[in-house]
């Protein structure tokens, strides 16, 4: 693989999905970090022996990068994208592309105007549950979906958005738990559907939280082109993470999601089930144990990318389409109106 030198922004709680895969990359290395908290990049930058930055403009100014990861607030990923791209240096950046749907527009359009490669993190494509899903709906062992449902309930309490000096925020996260605890599911089920959306009608509301601005709870449906027509469920104050829950009747059959396992029930009797592989680790340092390899399959397939000069898996040009929903679903909230495509 060609040597790629690396740089990431941001050192939070994401960093170590990114940076520890990078640093197990043949033919990348990381050599430069960035965040504004002087103490945290600096711990980072001696445990990866990099270049460590306050100012990411600097950073891309001074350093010879052919990659950059965006691991910042949300609001930030537009501006770093589009101030790497027009230095001709390749972006892959964590979801969401962005808070505002024209900001993502002008990232995919700096990326193509200077000839870089933008790519988004949505890592559950790579679940062995949801390419089970995925590979049944394609090959049309389950037939036409008649309709779909998604569940998200989690847990995201006050004292958590006081940890945080932009979690809780329209102008920095842009949202609550729609852009940032149910959109993986949210992308998840569309990416199932594979048709243009037609149109959303939503209901947005902080319920159960007394400090933040953005909504606790989001629900509604989403009709498709093709006649589909899924129903969403999103809170974040419930007493727990419980599993994220999908389901699709189609015409042969059910397929369901719990978490990453999924199961397919054929009407004729047949199951398919797929799981996380226990056998299938990484080692991602002192971070939560339920993160899988999936961030490390995805980061993979965009340097492979890199390297043979194609798209990777997950462009600018697709994750556009669940920002594209996302904000749909907002504008509904907030209107109270039906949004069409």
């Amino acid at each position: 693989m060609t040597d790629f030198k690396v740089g990431i922004v941001g050192c939070g709680n994401i960093f170590p999905m990114h940076a520890f895969p990078v640093n197990d990359l043949e033919g990348a290395e990381l050599v430069a970090l960035c965040d504004i908290k002087d103490d945290r990049v600096q711990e980072r930058a001696e445990e990866f022996d990099s270049t460590p930055y306050k100012d990411y403009e600097k950073m891309l100014d001074e350093e010879e990068l052919d990659v950059v990861h965006v691991c910042t607030p949300h609001y930030l990923h537009a501006p770093i994208t589009i101030a790497a791209a027009e230095r001709e240096i390749n972006v892959l950046t964590e979801k969401p592309m962005s808070i505002k749907l024209e900001n993502a527009e002008a990232m995919i359009e700096a990326s193509e105007r200077n000839g870089v490669t933008l790519g988004v993190i949505f890592q559950n494509h790579y679940n062995p549950g949801s390419v089970l899903i995925k590979d049944a709906l394609d090959s049309g062992k389950l037939g036409s979906i008649l309709a779909g449902k998604l569940e998200v309930t989690w847990d995201r309490s006050d004292e958590y958005y006081t940890q945080s000096d932009w979690k809780g925020t329209w102008d920095k996260e842009g949202g609550g738990v729609l852009i940032d605890q149910a959109i993986h599911t949210m992308d998840l089920t569309r990416w199932f559907v594979g048709a243009e959306i037609d149109y959303v009608d939503a209901q947005i509301d902080n319920r159960a939280h007394e400090i933040i601005e953005v909504e606790d709870s989001a629900e509604g449906v989403i009709k498709y082109e093709n006649g589909v027509v899924t129903s969403f469920h999103a809170i974040n104050y419930y007493s727990y993470d419980a599993p994220v829950r999908i389901e699709l009747d189609c015409e042969k059959g059910i397929a369901r999601m719990e978490a990453d396992r999924a199961t397919i029930e054929f009407d004729d009797g047949r199951k398919m089930i797929a799981d996380r592989n226990p056998q299938e680790t990484f080692d991602y340092g002192d971070v939560k144990s339920y993160w899988g390899v999936s961030h490390v399959k995805q980061i993979k397939n965009y340097y492979q990318s890199l390297e043979q000069g194609i798209q990777p898996d997950i462009t600018g040009k697709e994750a556009i389409k669940t920002q594209e929903m996302i904000c749909a679903i907002y504008q509904s909230g907030k209107d109270g109106r039906r949004i069409d495509f």
